[in-house]
């Protein structure tokens, strides 16, 4: 027998099941930047696109992640497996892939999902910031991605294997990449430490930022998780640079 509560209930069901459809479609429209390191939005409202037009610095915010050599990939995932793109991201050429690991630190401590970027690399690492480092028992260097003397061991571990990094882990250096002829209006040598203001209600000055400079870049500077958060910062921010 059907009854008016049955029916009420049959309404707001249906009900649910339709707010419910039109939330994940407009989510589905409506990519946000992913702190600005991926090209999933729209570009022509993009908050780093934004920034550049405005001959600014835009911040990108980048999360913990890890590079993987060809070789230590298909130990992670099989023989003759390639990495296949989730997102492009925002320097050129570089992606986030749909292959992740879960990285192993000291006394088995461990996060889970982290995604590798590509393309491959000559090296393996994993970069993190320093909370997520203390939460794995590291304590890692900061450097530039790629100097690896002195990181801290770590461990990674795919679906079909492992691969296991006397030195792995790091804090990676603020840097911020820009092309020669950027480099050169702001009189910026590679070799400089740069100072950067960061405006805003936790408004903060960082200092010894590293600049990557090369052609194939596109200006953005690059935080790592905790140095945003202290600055209230979500990506697509501009930043000022500081002249001595």
């Amino acid at each position: 027998m059907i009854t008016i509560e049955n029916i009420v209930e049959m309404h707001d069901q249906a009900l649910v099941k339709l707010i419910t459809r039109r939330v994940v479609d407009r989510l589905s429209n409506n990519q946000p930047c992913s702190g600005c390191a991926l090209r999933s939005c729209d570009a022509g409202n993009r908050a780093c696109d934004v920034v550049l037009s405005q001959q600014k610095i835009p911040v990108g915010v980048s999360a913990r992640h890890a590079h993987v050599t060809q070789e230590d990939l298909e130990i992670l995932y099989g023989a003759g497996h390639q990495l296949t793109v989730y997102a492009p991201l925002y320097q050129p050429e570089a992606f986030a892939a749909n292959e992740t690991v879960t990285v192993v630190g000291k006394r088995m401590r461990a996060i889970e999902h982290v995604r590798i970027l590509g393309p491959v690399r000559d090296y393996s690492q994993v970069e993190v910031a320093q909370t997520e480092a203390i939460r794995l028992g590291l304590n890692p260097p900061i450097r530039d991605s790629g100097d690896l003397s002195g990181a801290e061991p770590i461990t990674l571990v795919g679906p079909v294997g492992s691969v296991y990094l006397e030195e792995g882990a790091i804090c990676a250096t603020r840097h911020i990449h820009m092309t020669p002829e950027q480099a050169v209006a702001f009189g910026i040598a590679e070799t400089d430490e740069l100072k950067i203001r960061i405006p805003g209600e936790r408004a903060l000055t960082f200092e010894n930022i590293r600049p990557k400079i090369h052609e194939s870049y596109v200006l953005q500077m690059h935080l790592d998780t905790d140095d945003s958060n202290a600055a209230g910062l979500k990506g697509g921010e501009a930043v000022e640079l500081l002249r001595d």
